[in-house]
């Protein structure tokens, strides 16, 4: 294959719309479960249904921990593996090296999450992402297409696995005997304070000081989050290059089979999860039945996630064209991932309008629901005079190692 073909961004007409929309899916499902944690300490974020709410907020809460937590990273990374797949098809198509794009934009992705880990929430899963695009790019790239589900599939498995089987000997026994267990509890309730003190009434300086000690804090579980999202970037990858998501007609059976397996599968382990402790982690402990209900729930989320992508596929083509407009957010999903990140913590940090704990469940769940659709005006009103988001804008500038046209020109 010749190498005459130029490799850009891609235009609007190359694009997969069925992609932008799930992308904007993603989105609103990002900001449902990141909500609680910009007005609660990141050190909670084990915990599930809490106790002793009522009403509404019980509602909302049981919603979010059931339908939302752990299926939309899961689903984001499902859709970060495709766009790296798209790439990769692209540059080989175009008989280009593929390796210098990939690592630009990786590079890029990377500065991206340490921006918004350290300067405006810790929450951040960009950088596991980045870290997660160069394992695949240096073990599985040249991945035969009908091994990659395969490979991706069991590494989840794996260690899905090896929690459910930790957590039912912990179930039946006491819990896990741990001597320093004393000490590491105190550290998670020290860390946790300082997290309150600093989100809730601490000035910028202090909040970035904290988001920089939760960073060093939080890279052991990054490094365990990284083959996880490595599963989901395969899958996802897989997707793409079997031609299932360019030609969703011809795999119907396919999307079918993910809709009510991956939908009732998924849901029957979360809620076994549910069942075996609806609150697993609370303030830093740890019960014995603890590991078996958080494998369960994890076990339960990528099966969810891919109930959620078939379904969309399935409903764009039986008609449901209103989902289409979720595909402008799709398509400005890294500004819009940040903004809500700039949003949320201006708006219950100590440094924006203080209201940290202040607001309940079921008004957290209207406040996403308002910032969403405000965003989904704003990207449609932005994508009719520009081509790219602003952030997409700048990392495509910086992969492609040119400057794309941002202006759209008038007809």
């Amino acid at each position: 294959m010749g190498n005459t073909a130029t490799l850009a961004p891609l235009t609007s007409s190359e694009r997969l719309d069925s992609l932008d929309v799930l992308r904007g899916v993603a989105l609103l499902g990002i900001a449902l479960m990141n909500v609680e944690y910009f007005t609660a300490p990141l050190m909670d974020m084990s915990e599930g249904i809490a106790t002793g709410g009522s009403g509404l907020d019980r509602l909302a809460d049981a919603f979010v921990y059931v339908f939302v937590r752990g299926k939309f990273w899961t689903l984001f990374s499902l859709l970060f593996g495709m766009g790296f797949a798209v790439m990769l098809g692209r540059a080989r198509d175009a008989g280009r090296d593929f390796v210098p794009l990939y690592l630009r934009r990786t590079f890029g992705l990377l500065l991206f999450g340490l921006v918004h880990a350290w300067l405006i929430w810790s929450g951040d899963i960009l950088v596991s992402y980045a870290l997660t695009a160069l394992v695949l790019l240096l073990f599985f790239r040249d991945t035969p297409v009908d091994r990659t589900w395969k490979w991706g599939a069991g590494i989840w498995a794996v260690l899905v696995g090896v929690m459910l089987l930790v957590g039912a000997m912990m179930a039946m026994g006491d819990g896990v005997t741990d001597p320093n267990a004393a000490e590491s509890a105190a550290t998670i309730a020290a860390l946790r304070e300082a997290e309150i003190a600093a989100y809730s009434g601490g000035s910028y300086a202090e909040a970035t000081a904290m988001r920089l000690r939760y960073f060093v804090h939080a890279l052991g579980f990054n490094a365990f989050l990284v083959p996880l999202v490595l599963g989901m970037f395969l899958v996802g990858g897989w997707l793409v290059r079997s031609g299932a998501m360019a030609r969703p007609l011809d795999h119907r059976q396919l999307f079918t089979r993910l809709a009510w397996i991956g939908g009732l599968g998924g849901l029957a382990l979360t809620a076994a999860s549910v069942a075996v402790n609806a609150n697993p982690g609370t303030a830093g402990e740890l019960p014995p039945d603890a590991m078996l209900a958080m494998a369960l729930h994890m076990a339960g989320s990528p099966l969810m996630a891919l109930a959620y992508i078939a379904i969309v596929v399935l409903a764009l083509q039986h008609g449901a064209g209103w989902l289409r407009a979720l595909a402008p957010a799709g398509r400005m999903a890294l500004t819009n991932y940040l903004t809500q990140s700039v949003i949320g913590t201006l708006v219950f940090y100590g440094y924006g309008l203080g209201l940290w704990g202040q607001v309940p469940r079921a008004g957290q769940v209207l406040v996403v629901v308002v910032v969403f659709v405000l965003q989904l005006l704003a990207s449609r009103w932005w994508l009719a005079r520009f081509r790219y988001g602003p952030l997409e804008w700048s990392w495509r500038a910086f992969t492609y190692w040119q400057v794309p046209p941002l202006r759209r020109v008038a007809p």
